[in-house]
């Protein structure tokens, strides 16, 4: 797998979380973020069963611009698979 750093979430103080990339050959995003508390797992249970081999990450709103680079990206990219 070749991951493509898109960005870390600019308030972390410690450069550790979040971030973001793109998956060079499959165009897939992956992040990096906190693990979500226990009624956010609920909430979305009731929407999407979660299998074991499934997390929920919680991102920050001030990464959208990270994450909207990362969306560009991966369009990008999927076009020539």
């Amino acid at each position: 797998m070749a991951l493509e750093f898109m960005g870390i979430d600019p308030g972390t103080n410690d450069g550790n979380c979040p971030a973001a990339w793109v998956d060079q050959k499959t165009a897939d995003l992956v992040f990096q973020g906190w693990k979500a508390d226990e009624e956010t797992e609920e909430e979305c249970r009731a929407d999407s069963p979660r299998p074991d081999h499934e997390a929920v990450v919680r991102v920050p709103a001030r990464m959208i611009p990270i994450i909207r680079k990362a969306c560009d990206e991966a369009e990008r990219r999927a076009q020539f698979l």
